[in-house]
């Protein structure tokens, strides 16, 4: 797992004055992202230090980089970060290492720093275009949480809601990545074919089941070669960093489909990922052991089961889903709490993920994305679906605007957050919203 080192200290603080006490971008983050500044339509990598974005080729021209860092900034010139990807962790470690170094309040460079425009430097965060990371390959998305696959086949399979080989096998279908799209992204209101139990026969029209998915992205690094397995042992190094992703989900089109292949045009008009990649390294101080299986819960095969990974393999966010309406935009309120839930609750880690996908020799790629499926809490107020919290519809969410939801509806907006939860030892960090909404105006009919 990722060592600790000068990047985490808790008392280092930036000249970046947004950066302390920052909520989710402090200087003991540093996430890597993709932007376009003010008026330029050029995609350009930089990171994220509180409000601002440090622009990691203007940083590379005015000379502050300099070998492995030159190097690693110098791999996302083409303004994607596939090929930073592609270099593994000691790339990432330095890179981070040095923009750690030159964004410290008390660093050594702050002379040379002064020498250079800030405006080269720094760009307003508000006034930049994000776009994807990365140009995505391909797409899994997984099924690890529990509570929401117990839930969900309660809906759909009611005397047998768990299938037998969930707790034997991650469980995932490959998506659609070219419906992938960053935060802020209005999504187009699906249309499909649906059928109720009531009907002989389907009907084609727009979904009236809209649901949204509360899923942690995990961004694939350093590939395999097609025919060799990635081992569990060596899976973690393969993650090079982390987002949230919303995988809107049309529940009516869903559960005519589904069978016997599983999702397909359900969940393939619209995926939603937050720009900024949380990188292990930031998360380190965050990881912790898997939660101990119940009793009487198989053993994984050994090719999914290592010591090291289930000590400190899985990692410690606290979720949350708010939910923007019309009504309480108009009433001037706070968006609505959907759910409040943890990656604590994924029954499969990132490295069984990983290890499990290449066990038959697929091979990946610098820049896939994983999906890790819902993750819900145990309880209803950590539901990541509106398919469980309102019990497929029949326990409408009651809004302070006046408003109810059993789905969604065009105008409403939903906003995903991660964090670490606070500690004593380490500065919270947070990953950025994830933010999208229905569009009324562009409805595939």
């Amino acid at each position: 797992m990722m060592r600790l080192d000068e990047t985490h200290d808790p008392n280092r603080q930036s000249w970046v004055t947004s950066a302390n006490g920052h909520a989710d971008f402090p200087i003991q983050n540093l996430p890597f992202g993709v932007f376009s500044s003010s008026g330029s339509s050029e995609r350009r990598a930089g990171i994220a230090i509180g409000d601002m974005i440090l622009d990691l080729a203007s940083a590379n021209e005015a000379g502050l980089l300099a070998g492995a860092t030159r190097d690693a900034a110098e791999a996302t010139s083409s303004g994607s970060l596939n090929k930073l990807f592609a270099l593994g962790a000691a790339a990432r470690q330095a890179l981070r290492v040095r923009a750690s170094e030159l964004l410290d309040a008390k660093g050594p460079d702050s002379k040379r720093i002064e020498e250079v425009s800030s405006s080269r430097l720094l760009h307003r965060a508000a006034e930049c275009v994000m776009h994807l990371p990365a140009r995505i390959g391909d797409y899994t998305d997984f099924y690890v949480g529990i509570h929401h696959a117990t839930n969900v086949g309660k809906v759909f399979r009611p005397d047998n809601p768990l299938l037998p080989n969930y707790k034997h096998v991650p469980i995932g279908y490959h998506g659609r990545s070219s419906s992938i799209v960053p935060s802020g992204t209005a999504v187009r209101h699906p249309s499909g074919q649906l059928k109720d139990a009531n009907s002989a026969a389907p009907t084609f029209g727009l979904s009236r089941r809209l649901d949204y998915e509360l899923e942690l992205g995990i961004w694939i690094g350093p590939g395999n070669a097609l025919g060799d397995p990635i081992p569990i042992d060596e899976a973690d190094r393969h993650a090079a960093g982390f987002c949230l992703l919303n995988d809107w989900s049309a529940r009516d089109i869903q559960s005519w489909e589904y069978q016997p292949l599983g999702p397909f045009l359900s969940k393939n008009f619209a995926t939603t990922i937050s720009p900024w990649v949380i990188t292990p390294e930031a998360l380190a101080p965050f990881r912790a052991a898997q939660y101990p299986r119940p009793e009487g819960d198989p053993r994984p095969l050994p090719y999914l089961w290592d010591d090291r990974d289930q000590r400190a393999g899985a990692l410690d966010l606290d979720l949350e889903v708010f939910l923007m309406t019309a009504g309480l935009r108009e009433k001037g309120l706070r968006p609505h709490c959907v759910a409040r839930s943890s990656t604590r609750y994924m029954y499969w880690t990132v490295a069984q993920l990983i290890a499990h996908h290449t066990s038959n020799g697929c091979n990946l790629q610098p820049g896939d994305l994983f999906g890790s499926g819902t993750i819900s809490a145990p309880e209803a107020t950590g539901f990541g679906s509106l398919l469980e919290t309102t019990r497929a519809g029949q326990v409408p969410i009651r809004l302070e605007s006046g408003e109810e939801r059993a789905f969604l509806e065009d105008g409403d907006e939903l906003i995903l957050f991660a964090r670490t939860p606070p500690s004593q030892k380490f500065t919270q960090i947070g990953f950025g919203e994830c933010r999208g909404s229905i569009d009324a105006g562009s409805a595939a009919r």
